[in-house]
């Protein structure tokens, strides 16, 4: 099947509606780059990055030559192991580990800066329009999955008063008698977990607003009249960072998760998702393996019969896409099928 030949996402949410089939969704970057590809493309982050003139990374750059900081930081790590293997002396593997660590930081610092600073920058109609899209899923009780870092996904559902996303994030009433005293109610932070049984939004490898306390999982919010990204910013002037999946390949990328509960009970729900999966942009790259074994897993490795998970519907812009899929469309457990992402139509 050539490109042009390839079902609409319309066609494909048809079929499934036919068939009677629960879907539910994985986003990746190529969400983010629908709405503005000049903020979050790996050359916008990249460029950010440069811009700092940071010595280190100024050489890391130059020697592995490259914009995509997926198989940066996988190279890093090979150097790593390899200096350590070799005997290499702790000076050269020190600098290599603090290489690591700051190419890590900077990114997250770059997605942070080049991100739109408030959500009524991003205009009405995509707003509604994105949560449409989103309400085909939530609203029929189906899960969202994002892998993205940024907040696009959060603020779409916050400013249209989703009532069906839930992201597992509650507040306690810290004085339940308050209406006895005449006093406000006062609530402590959003922690993860009080709702995490209702949970339909997930963030697979992290998000700005989500840090791990060391005790809670806690998300930021707007307060002291702060817009949310300001807030997030001065957590991070303070060296306190999101959760974000940074690591390189697919393996280390699945450690990073599963030294975090709140990624693993995400990761684990994609694992245990049933019907059909449909994706946009996400592209199942060379560092995306822990993806497609999650898929596997929710497939039940393959089984005939019982709840699982039947098909996947990827999305593509091209034929170069179209084609990338068929390569390795072997190295799924469950019916594999591509629709062409430019149909979507998710911010218009």
């Amino acid at each position: 099947m050539e490109f042009k030949q390839l079902r609409t996402y319309d066609e494909v949410l048809k079929d499934l509606k036919t068939k009677r089939r629960s879907k539910h969704l994985l986003m990746g970057n190529g969400f983010s780059m629908a709405y503005d590809k000049n903020i979050f493309s790996y050359n916008a982050l990249y460029d950010f990055i440069e811009k700092l003139k940071d010595p280190v990374l100024s050489k890391l750059f130059e020697a592995i030559n490259t914009k995509n900081f997926e198989q940066i930081m996988r190279q890093l790590d090979n150097f790593i192991e390899i200096a350590i293997a070799l005997g290499g002396n702790d000076k050269l593997v020190k600098q290599l580990q603090a290489a690591n660590e700051l190419l890590q930081k900077s990114l997250i610092d770059a997605v942070s800066s080049l991100h739109p600073e408030h959500v009524f920058e991003m205009p009405e109609e995509k707003s509604k329009s994105c949560f449409n899209f989103l309400s085909a899923y939530l609203d029929n009780g189906e899960k969202v999955f994002s892998t993205n870092y940024d907040l696009l996904l959060y603020w779409v559902l916050m400013r249209n008063e989703s009532k069906t996303a839930n992201d597992g994030f509650g507040m306690e009433l810290l004085n339940p008698g308050y209406h006895k005293t005449g006093d406000d109610p006062e609530y402590d932070d959003l922690y993860w977990g009080k709702y995490k049984d209702e949970q339909s939004v997930f963030h697979v490898h992290g998000t700005l607003p989500i840090f791990d306390t060391g005790t809670e999982i806690e998300k930021e919010v707007y307060k002291n009249r702060k817009y949310l990204l300001t807030n997030i910013k001065e957590r991070m002037d303070k060296k306190d960072y999101p959760i974000f999946v940074t690591a390189g390949d697919g393996e280390e990328k699945l450690k990073h998760i599963y030294h975090n509960r709140y990624l693993t009970f995400c990761y684990e729900n994609l694992c245990k998702i049933t019907g059909s999966l449909i994706t946009f942009g996400f592209g199942f790259g060379e560092y995306d393996e822990h993806i497609i074994d999650a898929i596997n897993k929710a497939a039940k490795r393959g089984a005939q019969s019982g709840e699982k998970l039947f098909s996947v519907y990827i999305g593509v812009y091209s034929e170069g896409g179209l084609e990338h899929i068929k390569s390795i469309e072997h190295k799924f457990l469950c019916k594999v099928n591509v629709y062409n992402a430019g149909t979507a139509n998710i911010w218009s």
